[in-house]
């Protein structure tokens, strides 16, 4: 069956990728929100520029779903119901999730999937954070592009996700970042045809989120 898996850019969803071909499922499609304002990826703030670079380096087409900024729910439920449509009617049945533990957010994902043709499916649920950001850090180039400062020091934006600041995390962040702590982006990972020729850019806080940017 064709599948398509939600693209975040980050460590979770490139994960998911290696584990769901892993199980067998012909992944061919990445989906992702982009920011219209700041042509970037929404959520985590990775330049489109990278995006692409990676959807090319993992063998996915990329869908890049727009939204504007600010956006109501309404708009997103919207773009993202044409969005499924779309893939529906060139055969795609499965959607490829990065999601580990938050049961509402796992809820969600499958009410807005009923009834469309398309089945949720989630090869990392589930997984120990501790062990699977272990394996990540071993075996990606991850570098932290997005922080909230209420739960994590701003120090850490922008640092490659290693053995090193996992060590470093403060007591009840979740080594995944899962709760929301921080978003990465992936620049190399075992599923990628070549690394991502990305360099560290300026670090700016904004609408209370810390953004270390990333320029190819």
């Amino acid at each position: 069956m064709s599948a398509a898996i939600g693209w975040s850019s980050g460590k979770d969803a490139c994960m998911a990728l290696i584990r769901a071909r892993a199980e067998g499922h012909e992944v061919s499609v990445a989906l992702t929100t982009t920011n219209e304002a700041f042509d970037r990826v929404a959520m985590h703030g990775t330049r489109t520029a990278i995006l692409r670079a990676q959807a090319s380096a993992a063998g996915l087409e990329l869908l890049e779903v727009p939204l504007p900024w600010p956006c109501t729910n309404e708009v997103y439920e919207a773009r993202m119901g044409e969005a499924i449509k779309a893939l529906r009617a060139r055969g795609v049945s499965e959607m490829i999730f990065g999601d580990l533990f938050l049961e509402d957010v796992r809820d969600y994902r499958i009410a807005q999937l009923e009834g469309t043709g398309i089945s949720p499916v989630f090869p990392l649920w589930g997984s120990d954070t501790t062990a699977l950001a272990a394996e990540i850090a071993d075996t990606f180039d991850t570098r932290i592009v997005t922080l909230d400062p209420s739960k994590l020091p701003e120090h850490f934006a922008g640092r490659r996700l290693n053995a090193a600041l996992l060590a470093e995390l403060p007591e009840g962040v979740d080594p995944c970042g899962e709760n929301g702590e921080f978003h990465t982006c992936v620049l190399n990972a075992p599923c990628f045809s070549a690394p991502i020729p990305a360099r560290q850019g300026e670090t700016v806080t904004r609408d209370g989120f810390v953004y270390a940017d990333l320029t190819l």
